[in-house]
């Protein structure tokens, strides 16, 4: 009888893992079966083909990830879920302290991209007198300054986020020294502090919309859905980077490069459809934050939904999913030598 009631219980508890899997299995499914069923008659058959292979074989690479490391994968989301209230409390406290020793305070936070975009706006919109090269959905080019913001302003998140979630470890130390502290919850606490940031900016470009006469509309919710993009990419990206800098402290030397890099790799002060082939237009959408800076652009001046853009759109969340899964699987399997390093 004891026998029997052990292996009922070990079949419960086995049970939502497996259910778990099978979901994810089948959820991968349909998006595979969605993917090759998917077809674009305006589109390069070839390019098509080759969009259809790579995003099938995305697809079972991330099930395959997800069904091996399953119990590693779901630990760090439900300790964040547990922790959902603790990690508000610490992200306000954490934005707060950055900017307490001076006098302006918060003022600080977005002097800096404020300036940066006046300096891009007089440089290439007033020197230069660049122009978009862009048909918007009314025929019409936006204005540069317009363009150029709804470009910059996920890229400051992006750089703001994942600058200071690769350092959440190292710079509270005396936290995962700490047994009884949960130290998986410190990479999103930044990311979250990065965010409130990212909100005022968000209004602030939703205002300079509506001078140009870009008035918000249903579409415009869809930042709501592109931030949300960017959060989970960047998070997913910072659990990586805060494990590795603590025994690679170069690394965050590396990231300050590829920012600036990334900077003018991704299509925010240019157009994606200047590139002279599709072969190299491919190459750079490879990139999940061209898919983020053009969302937020499709919200504010194109009349375009997101499901709209169905390759793009579907390779952002294979890759964002990989690269969570990837990025907890090295945090949680490293955790236990960070206090020993730091």
């Amino acid at each position: 009888m004891s026998t029997n009631k052990t292996e009922k219980k070990k079949e419960k508890k086995s049970f939502p893992k497996s259910a778990a899997i099978m979901i994810f299995w089948g959820l991968g499914l349909l998006l595979a079966l969605v993917l090759v069923m998917h077809h674009n008659p305006l589109a390069d058959q070839v390019t098509e083909q080759m969009k259809k292979v790579s995003g099938c074989v995305l697809i079972a690479f991330t099930c395959i990830i997800f069904a091996i490391y399953f119990e590693r994968i779901v630990t760090i989301p439900v300790e964040l879920f547990q922790s959902r209230g603790l990690i508000w409390k610490l992200a306000k406290n954490d934005f707060k302290k950055r900017y307490a020793g001076s006098y302006l305070g918060i003022v600080w936070a977005l002097a800096q991209p404020v300036v940066t975009v006046l300096m891009y706006w007089i440089v290439f919109d007033k020197v230069f007198e660049a122009r978009v090269e862009f048909v918007a959905s009314n025929g019409e080019a936006p204005p540069y300054v317009l363009y150029l913001m709804a470009g910059l302003v996920p890229w400051f998140y992006f750089s703001e986020a994942i600058s200071q979630g690769t350092m959440a470890l190292v710079e509270y130390s005396y936290l995962v020294k700490k047994v009884v502290f949960n130290i998986s919850i410190l990479p999103i606490i930044k990311v979250i502090a990065a965010t409130f940031i990212h909100v005022f900016f968000v209004g602030i470009l939703l205002i300079v919309s509506v001078c140009y006469g870009y008035t918000p509309s249903i579409y415009t919710i869809q930042i709501v859905y592109y931030s949300v993009c960017l959060l989970l990419f960047v998070l997913g990206l910072s659990y990586l980077t805060s494990a590795l800098v603590v025994f690679i402290r170069d690394l965050q030397q590396v990231i300050s490069i590829a920012l600036q890099i990334g900077m003018w790799a991704t299509p925010i002060m240019w157009n994606i459809d200047m590139l002279p082939s599709d072969n190299m237009k491919t190459l750079f959408k490879l990139n999940p934050l061209v898919y983020v800076v053009n969302g937020y652009r499709s919200a504010i001046f194109e009349e375009v939904w997101f499901w709209e853009h169905f390759y793009s759109s579907t390779y952002f969340w294979i890759f964002t999913i990989s690269m969570f899964c990837i990025g907890t699987l090295v945090f949680r399997r490293m955790r236990v030598h960070f206090a020993d390093v730091l």
